[in-house]
């Protein structure tokens, strides 16, 4: 039987608000040593904001990152999967959108992140 979703996702992602500042994201991002954060809006998550999304869309854009917020660089477009998907499943929408990372949503709640590292580690 093909892995699902559920069986390489990581539980519990690191969250923060759209209204923090992306300095403290990638602070944050640093100490915990990971390359993304979910972005929460209203108590849902609005999307992923990466370590390659900070440097494009503030440094390399000469924003002041102290001033902006993660609302400002999180891609609007939600992409998700559910934590009862093949693995398979998961890779092709990553593939086709040209993401790494994806939202496990959970009957409209966050159930976790997982990435093409996660699908592709699972020998």
């Amino acid at each position: 039987m093909e892995p699902t979703v559920q069986q390489v996702m990581t539980r519990d992602p690191f969250v923060m608000s759209s209204e923090t500042a992306v300095s403290q994201a990638a602070a944050a991002m640093s100490d915990r040593r990971i390359g993304a954060v979910v972005v929460m809006e209203k108590g849902k998550p609005c999307g992923i904001v990466t370590d390659g999304d900070i440097k494009a869309r503030v440094l390399d854009a000469h924003k002041d990152p102290s001033r902006t917020p993660l609302a400002a660089v999180c891609p609007r477009e939600m992409l998700s999967v559910r934590p009862d998907q093949l693995v398979d499943e998961a890779m092709t929408v990553m593939k086709s959108h040209g993401v790494k990372r994806l939202l496990v949503m959970a009957d409209d709640r966050l159930a976790g992140i997982v990435s093409l590292k996660d699908l592709t580690a699972r020998d």
